[in-house]
């Protein structure tokens, strides 16, 4: 019984730092999965969803989206920061990337395909004019 309590610990003693081995390469395999995931980013995209749209359908929502991916951007650099940080950005945030990435790579096509152009941003309302004060009328000011 001692000899097999005694290899049971030889065992464990060996376990042990192979297990914090794995512990630490987590982040770096993850990180590789990332960038894999980087280059299938339609993956989790529909591509027929903007085949009918028009260009005016299409400029809000290639806005939508940059806005959308780069807010995500944020949020994965903000997790990168805290304890976990590449796994939590990892789970929370990378499909909602991808994905998002994957719609406005066809939200572009789509854009690109019907010939699409910006609309030009409009000229700042000016405020009308006040009309002049009738001749003869003395303005009192207090």
């Amino acid at each position: 019984m001692a000899a097999r309590a005694s290899s049971l610990s030889a065992l464990l003693s060996l376990l042990r730092p192979a297990a914090g081995a794995a512990l630490l390469m987590l982040p770096v395999t993850l990180a590789g999965c990332a960038s894999v995931g980087e280059s299938v980013s339609t993956g989790f995209a529909d591509p027929a969803k903007y085949e009918l749209w028009d260009c005016k359908q299409l400029e809000p929502e290639r806005k939508n989206l940059a806005n959308r991916a780069a807010e995500l951007e944020g949020l994965m650099a903000k997790a990168q920061t805290g304890t976990a940080g590449p796994v939590v950005a990892e789970l929370a945030y990378r499909n909602d990337y991808i994905a998002v990435r994957g719609q406005a790579k066809f939200a572009e096509e789509a854009w690109r395909k019907n010939n699409c152009h910006e609309t030009p941003p409009a000229a700042p309302a000016t405020p009308p004019a006040k009309p002049a004060p009738p001749r003869g009328h003395v303005s009192r000011q207090s």
